[in-house]
Order: C-alpha cells, then structure tokens, then sequence
C-alpha cells in the first residue's frame, strides 16, 4: 500500500526555527541536494547550470533576476547558508525540513514564502505526495523540492524555447511556477477518472474481494489528494487579497487563472469522492443481491429435495411384519420401488414447473 503519511516532527520542547540533521535513510534515499541557478540578463532567460552552495548569490535589489532550483533536500547547514544568502526566514527553513506541512503562505520581512503540496503517480500507478517551497524575495526566486520529482521539466523548456520575456520580473517567475505546481494535478486526477471507471464496470460485472480492496485504496488517495490540494485554493486567493501589493495588475491577472485551475482540482477531487462513495454502496448492494440469488437458489433446491427426503423416509421405515395390521403392504408390491421412483420425479418436476411458473427463478 501506498505510504502517504509521512511528516518529520522535532521532539517536544525543541525551540522554533531548529534545523534537524536528515536521517541516514533519507540520505540514502535522497542523496545530496543539487543546486541550479539561471539568470535572466538582456531580457533573456539563460541555461540553468549546477553550482555549488557557496556560490549562491546573495540576494539584492540590484542585479539580473536569479532562479534558484534546489532538488533534493539539502542538509541543515546547507540550508543556513541558503538562508543567510537570499533571506530566508528560520522558520521557512524549519519548514522545508520538516516536510509534510500544509499548503500555505506566509510572508517575512525579506520575502514571501510558499509551500504547495505536489501529487505524482510513479510508474507502477501508486500515489505520492510531495511538497514544494517557493520563496520570493529581492531579484530572486528559490524552489526547493526535497524529493527525487522534478515538476518543472516543461516549465524549463518554455523558458528555453520563448527566453522567458513575459518572466521577466519576481511575481512573473512565481506565478509561472505556482501554474506548474497546480497544474501538476490534473494527470493524476486523469488517472484516478480512469481507475473510477474500471472499478465501476468490474462492479457490475463481477466484484470479488479484491475490488473492495482497491476501491478502499482509490477512497484513501482521494482523501489524501484534498487534504494538499484542498488549501491551494485558499493559498492562492490569499495571495491575490492579502498580498497583491508584491503582483503586478497583469500579473494578478494571470494570477487569477491559476486559482481557477485549483478551483477545477478541487470540483474534480469532490466529485471523484462522492463517486467512490456511491461505488462502494452499489458494490455492497451487489454483494447483497448476489448473496441473495445464492441463498434463493439453495432454498429453491432444499424445497425440492424435502418432499423427496420424506416419502425416502417413510418407505425407509420398513414395516412389513406379516402380524401387524399396520404393515406397509406397499413393500411387498411386484412394481413398488419403480412407483416410488416415478412418484419422486413426479414431484420433483412439477415442484420446479410451478417455481418457473411463479417465476422464482
């Protein structure tokens, strides 16, 4: 099953703003954190090139537009020196640490901070959920993705093909990686439409066990998916009603098409709930109707056999004493066992007629 919960907590007690040390599966599993810077200088956007965190500029009013990428999740002292160069708050760095966090925003006094959850189906079709931190401040703009995912592979390629002239300033580069981020959602929601379906038909057809397996699954995902994409919405209207002093009026214009794109995630996430939720009651529904027929068939079978079963018995007894009276005279018949037999049938088949007759079956 998919893991979904995963959230690192400081011990109780520990100040505000600490940096915990990754632990040695996350390194492992994450390796080291990779930084790409690309500036923007003659109204163009340059290639984005690896450097090392030493030579993270710092941040300024002056000077080219600068994109800081970081992928992968870098350690604390890595993230201090970050800090130190482009203003990042301690507590934004806590953050992007932690991981988990709700989708928010939140603004310091040098720069704006974002924190979006982003979903992604791996190869085999389990679900992921990752969280993304953007971070706005003077001429700089830093994203930093603590996981293997990379959601601005085509983000790139715009920059790449147009040069990037209608990013040219702070709010433009954020608002073409919040489009990204949001944007991110609709394969996966896509995929789950898909999966709603399949499930749909084989309860129809023929549920077993397994559908209810994966049907809990899909309901849990769901669960999970508005649990991140659920506060996005409320991220981006706050950006637009209490922090519109940092956007442009044209940018606030596109920013506007962003939140209607979480809109539309948030209508797909809900619909997709009350479908599964539906699917589960017919599948119990047909569980129920199917163990039903069962239960018919064998009544119908069991009421067959009972008349059977009696007349079986009663010539079963063996009462043909010569003394007695009250002796079965019907033992001692040349033709007795054929009548028997033909009185069986008899019953049997006009017992099933009459069953047909009254539709029972």
């Amino acid at each position: 099953m998919t893991r979904l919960f995963r959230k690192h907590y400081h011990p109780a007690g520990t100040a505000p703003g600490t940096l915990r040390e990754l632990s040695l599966e996350q390194a492992g599993l994450l390796g080291p954190a990779t930084f790409h810077l690309a500036r923007r200088e003659a109204g163009r956007w340059g290639a984005m090139q690896e450097i090392e965190v030493a030579e993270i500029p710092e941040a300024a009013a002056e000077g080219p537009l600068c994109w800081l990428h970081v992928q992968g999740l870098p350690v604390a002292e890595e993230l201090e020196l970050l800090g130190e160069r482009v203003g990042l708050h301690p507590l934004a760095q806590e953050d992007i640490l932690n991981g988990g966090q709700r989708p928010k925003v939140e603004r310091f006094d040098d720069g704006l901070v974002v924190i979006l959850g982003i979903p992604e189906l791996d190869e085999e079709g389990d679900l992921h959920l990752y969280q993304l931190s953007l971070f706005m401040g003077a001429n700089i703009v830093v994203s930093v993705m603590g996981e293997t995912l990379d959601p601005f592979v085509v983000f790139r390629r715009r920059l790449k093909e147009s040069g990037g002239r209608a990013l040219g300033e702070p709010d433009d580069l954020l608002y073409g990686m919040l489009d990204a981020a949001v944007d991110h959602a609709f394969p996966v929601l896509d995929s789950v439409g898909e999966r709603i379906e399949e499930l749909e038909l084989e309860i129809l057809n023929q549920p077993d066990s397994s559908t209810l397996e994966r049907l809990h699954g899909l309901k849990r995902e769901l669960i999970m998916l508005r649990r991140y994409l659920w506060p996005t919405r409320e991220v981006i209207n706050q950006l637009l009603r209490d922090h519109n002093d940092l956007f442009t009026p044209d940018t606030r214009l596109w920013m506007r098409d962003v939140y209607d794109h979480t809109v539309q995630v948030i209508d797909l996430v809900e619909s997709y709930r009350d479908m599964t939720a539906s699917l589960l009651d017919v599948y119990l529904s047909s569980m129920s109707h199917r163990l039903n027929e069962s239960m018919r068939k064998l009544t119908i079978v069991a009421t067959v056999f009972m008349p059977l079963t009696f007349i079986a018995g009663v010539y079963g007894m063996n009462f043909a004493h010569p003394t007695s009276p009250f002796a079965m005279p019907e033992l001692g018949w040349y033709w007795g066992y054929p009548v028997v037999w033909g009185v069986m049938i008899a019953v049997a088949v006009g017992m099933v007629m009459w069953f047909k007759r009254k539709r029972w079956f």
